[in-house]
């Protein structure tokens, strides 16, 4: 193919739709480099779905979660094992940002400007686990994997409210959370550079859920809607996943969590 070569995107929503269905991962990865600011944004422009999205290689497999195997984190098969799970929602996370772009309409020429620039950092948060799976003699298809994100991505497809609400704001900032102990995990079994990568992930991803954030508030001031109520509201309706503590605290903060919305948290994981 060469979707590498071929690719030349004149406007950014149709862009990030055919980025989105590139399959090899290299191309993709090529591709999301490609959307930069220097395109023009159409926002009213309705993009037909081709179906068979998101494009991904034909591995790694996709199975239940249950069906994934634990492997020490001390051991080097181990280790690769969970920088593949990780690199496997940095990919996930950049068609995350791609299929926010072309998939609803009528939003400020901003809105999809973040979320390209977001899809970008995925990109290179991906690229950077690859290459260092890649040192343990391994890469990414290597090791089954869960589709979780992108099954909530399909179950908010119609409302862009539930996909800010439930996709940066719930399953993407749960990386909030965790990200500080597996960072710590990597350091303890002597994989410093791991480590490194988990700080660069965390500092990013505070942006990228801070960016959820502002826009499911900007939708909520324009429809007059509690963000806190709305949330629990959508959240039921679409069988989030419940939010259990720990939390990281500062780094939601630092997100653009409010107070309120930090205090709802803590009581309903309670």
């Amino acid at each position: 193919m060469e979707e590498k070569q071929t690719f030349a995107p004149k406007e950014l929503r149709q862009g990030a739709l055919s980025a989105l269905a590139v399959e090899d991962w290299t191309h993709k990865v090529a591709a999301v480099q490609l959307l930069d600011d220097s395109l023009p944004v159409d926002p009213a422009i309705v993009l037909t779905d081709p179906g068979h999205l998101p494009g991904r290689p034909a591995k790694p497999a996709l199975v239940a979660p249950s069906e994934l195997t634990t492997r020490p984190a001390g051991t080097p098969q181990g280790r690769a094992a969970l920088l593949h799970a990780l690199a496997h929602i940095e990919f996930n996370a950049i068609n995350l940002a791609l299929d926010i772009v072309w998939r609803f309409p009528g939003l400020p020429a901003d809105f999809y400007r973040d979320w390209v620039s977001v899809a970008r950092e995925e990109a290179s948060h991906f690229v950077l686990l690859n290459e260092h799976l890649a040192t343990l003699g391994h890469g990414y298809g290597d090791f089954s994997a869960h589709n979780g994100l992108w099954d909530m991505a399909e179950r908010t497809r119609d409302d862009v409210a539930a996909r800010l609400a439930l996709v940066p704001r719930i399953m993407e900032a749960r990386g909030l959370d965790a990200s500080p102990m597996i960072r710590d995990k990597l350091a303890r079994v002597g994989d410093p550079r791991g480590a490194v990568i988990l700080d660069i992930i965390l500092r990013d991803e505070i942006g990228h859920v801070a960016i959820g954030n502002r826009w499911y508030h900007w939708l909520c001031a324009d429809g007059s809607h509690d963000p806190v109520a709305w949330q629990a509201e959508m959240a039921q309706r679409y069988a989030a996943p419940r939010q259990r503590g720990p939390f990281n605290i500062d780094a939601r903060r630092a997100a653009g969590f409010d107070e309120s919305e930090l205090a709802a948290l803590s009581a309903a994981s309670s």
